[in-house]
């Protein structure tokens, strides 16, 4: 999944520049004065943006950590207390906090240093994974002691994800920014590539206990690939800590574009999130693979997802944002429909293809829809507030997850097909929510004092 300077004054005024002026590209002293504007919409013109190729990449190495978390927990868990109950509420735990608290890590956002902040998010990840790690290999880990590392490093969540999507419309110019967006999805799907396949060979060559403290390290690769950045200046603030934090979560519950994507992507995470733990209880004990295969799965999804997420980088998607939301739930449901339909054949080989299938389509689907999500939620978003409005916006919009993770633990423990059909008809539901949550023009800011 998962994004220079915040003085928001300044960023005003730099966007309100590139909206009325002729597009440029990012300076470059050898760059000709005459370009095409084929040239300045381009990946190379974005690449050229200084210093975003390196945020995107240590973004990705500490993308790929959450992605490794995500398999790696709940392999762990079923490998050594044989309980989907506690696999889901353990990511419960490992996300929930975080999101209650979003509002605060927004505030500290907009007045710190951004690349201090993700940094340590990443070395707090990093301690906690090792620390699951060692406690398992020493015999020491209880359920009790899992979910509470699980859930302090959870609170810092936010600082990353946040610290990082915030930074990219404030860096990078407007007319750029469905590039930038179908990069920041690549690096995401590639997360989703490589994190899963990785966690779950680890598991496989090595138990869970040594996979989970590994994980601590890629976190650690991420923290340390941000070294040595120049420290962005930090915004001024106009009021307290709380005020700023009570001023974050206001700014989204008027803004009516905001608010409905928190409910849609609220459901539609509340179905992904029962599928989370449906899949590896699918291919583990219906299917009789092993956790190789499921990271083979979802790096699968990814693989398409970087696909469809390159090509829909090419399309200018504003005006569009909605219908290109629904189109992608409406695909994620019918790949959901494949996966379901394969729990019920008996040729395993026969089985595996279409589950296989269903998670490229998955893949396919949820490109495009990224790209639109990103893209309407910074066009409608006030660049002073961005980085206060991303964090509690994404945290609403991810809320569905942890908690479709702790309710599909027990849906699977009493029927592996009952989740599957939970799942499917709960990002049904989502795929109307867009053309109708969503206004289909911006609307006057919000009152409320940034």
């Amino acid at each position: 999944m998962a994004h220079r300077a915040h003085d928001p004054l300044a960023a005003l005024a730099e966007l309100r520049s590139a909206a009325v002026s002729p597009p440029v590209p990012a300076p470059n002293p050898v760059r000709p004065a005459a370009v095409s504007e084929t040239e300045v919409r381009s990946y190379r013109a974005l690449l050229e943006v200084e210093g975003f190729a390196r945020l995107v990449a240590a973004s990705t190495l500490g993308e790929i950590g959450s992605q490794m978390t995500a398999v790696v927990l709940v392999l762990f868990v079923l490998e050594r207390f044989a309980s989907p109950q506690l696999a889901g509420f353990t990511l419960l735990l490992n996300i929930g906090p975080g999101l209650v608290i979003s509002p605060l890590a927004g505030a500290l956002l907009d007045r710190s240093g951004r690349l201090r902040l993700i940094a340590a998010d990443y070395a707090v990840a990093a301690t906690s994974m090792t620390l699951i790690g060692a406690l398992a290999l020493l015999d020491r880990l209880t359920p009790a002691s899992l979910l509470g590392i699980a859930a302090i490093s959870s609170l810092s969540n936010p600082l990353s994800r946040a610290g990082t999507r915030s930074l990219f419309p404030l860096l990078i110019p407007r007319h750029l920014w469905d590039r930038a967006n179908a990069v920041d999805s690549g690096r995401f799907v590639i997360s989703t590539i490589i994190g899963p396949a990785l966690g779950g060979s680890l598991v496989a060559a090595v138990g869970g206990s040594i996979a989970v403290a590994a994980t601590g390290g890629v976190f650690l690769a991420g923290a340390a690939a941000l070294l040595g950045m120049k420290e962005p200046a930090p915004g001024k603030p106009r009021a307290g800590l709380l005020r700023d934090s009570l001023g974050g979560l206001l700014y989204v519950c008027r803004n009516r574009s905001l608010r409905g994507l928190a409910v849609t992507l609220s459901v539609f995470n509340l179905g992904f999130g029962v599928f989370t733990i449906t899949l590896p209880v699918l291919v583990l004990h219906r299917l009789h693979q092993g956790p190789g295969a499921v990271g083979a799965l979802w790096a699968a999804m990814g693989i398409a997802g970087i696909v469809a997420g390159a090509f829909a980088g090419r399309v200018d998607t504003e005006g569009r944002e909605r219908q290109l939301m629904a189109a992608g739930s409406a695909g994620t449901v019918v790949a959901l429909c494949l996966v379901a339909l394969s729990s019920s054949l008996a040729p395993v080989v026969l089985a595996m293809v279409l589950v296989g299938t269903g998670m490229v389509l998955l893949g396919v689907a949820n490109g495009p829809y990224d790209i639109s999500l990103f893209s309407l939620r910074q066009r409608r978003t006030a660049p002073a507030w961005m980085g206060r409005a991303f964090a509690v916006s994404m945290s609403l919009n991810f809320a569905g997850y942890p908690l479709g993770a702790a309710l599909g633990g027990p849906i699977v423990a009493r029927s592996l097909d009952v989740a599957l059909v939970v799942a499917a008809l709960t990002i049904a539901v989502a795929t109307a929510l867009p053309l109708t949550m969503i206004p289909a023009q911006p609307e006057p800011e919000p009152e409320a004092s940034g």
